[in-house]
């Protein structure tokens, strides 16, 4: 008999929800491994303005989908980064929502890009903190993304970050190749490359379950007239040896902007968590109050910077906007995940999963 979902919650989330709790937060690990032989991408959304939090959940129940939420370092650092969020206050939040939407369908709560960009002992320190805090808060998937380094380097930081999570049993991704931003050249991650960096991990007793790539796809808006150009050949090579080392499936990242209908294709291709961010800024940008967002543009103009950095700045004002703003971004919210559950094939993953994350947890 199939262990019920509640039941597999980790002991650790279990004492912070409560016994009485019907929030379904399970461990990356459980979700990866159940959907490393479905044709289904997990909809990873990071979430920079809560408001787009409940319209994503009720597309998911209503889709019957599994989904995760998840925040970068620089997004959600341990000072809350450029969104105002620490891991604690973002932990409370999509928790908080999940109880007041009576949201029942699994979920993950993930680190997502934990970078260390450089060889020096400052952000490796820092990474390790912030790895700690997300632990503490309830998180239960982490990436570690040290793809910026040399491979030698890549891999030595990696297994240095990732003993904590493996010690843990947590889901874990890690990255080589380092998605860019639109308009600038990919350096795109190869075959022969996966295979040196996996089996490397792999020595030294690092088993993630997911590996990030550079595939051509940008992060950020597409401008008008900007191609969006994902090599689906080299994506399958690398998925192919990603799975000789024991790995569930690929991370794409870089989805905002990218049609639903090649959306859709990356799942024939290995793909199994789909990372969406700035659509869900888009989204909060255009059901803030117009005096907001007017604000938040002059003060991003006159400081010289993205407007995404206007977020924590403005937190407090965007946490208080009207329940009539709050219900237009709820409803966009909505519809969009719904589009992209169904091009990600996700309507049902979560039923379609359950028994599998059961049999996983009991051995059979």
């Amino acid at each position: 008999m199939n262990t019920p979902l509640l039941d597999l919650v980790p002991d650790h989330i279990r004492k912070k929800l409560g016994n009485r709790s019907s929030v379904c937060l399970l461990n990356g690990r459980d979700i990866f491994r159940a959907l490393r032989n479905e044709h289904t991408i997990l909809m990873a959304c990071n979430t920079r303005i809560k408001h787009v939090i409940p319209g994503i959940m009720q597309a998911a129940e209503e889709l019957d989908a599994v989904v995760a939420f998840e925040l970068t370092r620089t997004e959600g650092g341990v000072d809350g980064g450029y969104t105002g969020q620490t891991p604690a206050v973002f932990f409370e939040t999509v928790v908080d929502y999940a109880e007041r939407c009576g949201f029942t369908k699994p979920f993950i709560i993930h680190g997502d890009h934990t970078t260390v960009q450089n060889t020096g002992s400052q952000e490796l320190e820092e990474a390790r903190a912030l790895m700690a805090a997300q632990l503490e808060a309830g998180y239960t998937s982490f990436a570690v993304d040290a793809s910026f380094n040399p491979l030698p380097d890549n891999i030595r930081i990696t297994v240095d970050l990732c003993r904590a999570v493996m010690e843990r049993g947590y889901g874990l991704e890690v990255e080589l190749g380092e998605v860019t931003p639109v308009g600038t050249e990919s350096n795109l991650t190869t075959a022969s490359e996966t295979a040196e960096f996996l089996s490397a991990l792999a020595e030294q007793g690092v088993y993630p379950q997911l590996l990030a790539i550079d595939n051509g796809s940008k992060r950020g808006n597409y401008l008008d007239g900007q191609m969006v150009r994902i090599d689906l050949k080299r994506t399958s090579e690398i998925h192919q040896t990603a799975l000789r080392f024991g790995l569930d499936g690929l991370v794409q990242h870089g989805i905002t902007g990218t049609p639903l209908k090649l959306v859709g294709k990356l799942a024939d291709y290995g793909i199994r968590k789909g990372n969406i961010g700035t659509l869900w800024q888009n989204v909060a940008h255009a059901g803030l109050p117009l005096d907001l967002m007017d604000a938040m543009r002059r003060w991003a103009k006159e400081n010289g910077r993205d407007i995404k950095f206007a977020t924590r700045v403005f937190k407090a004002d965007i946490d208080a906007i009207p329940e009539a703003n709050a219900r237009l971004i709820h409803d966009m919210a909505y519809r969009e995940a719904k589009e992209f559950l169904l091009a990600f094939h996700a309507r049902g993953s979560a039923s379609r999963i359950a028994p599998l994350i059961g049999q996983d947890q009991c051995g059979s």
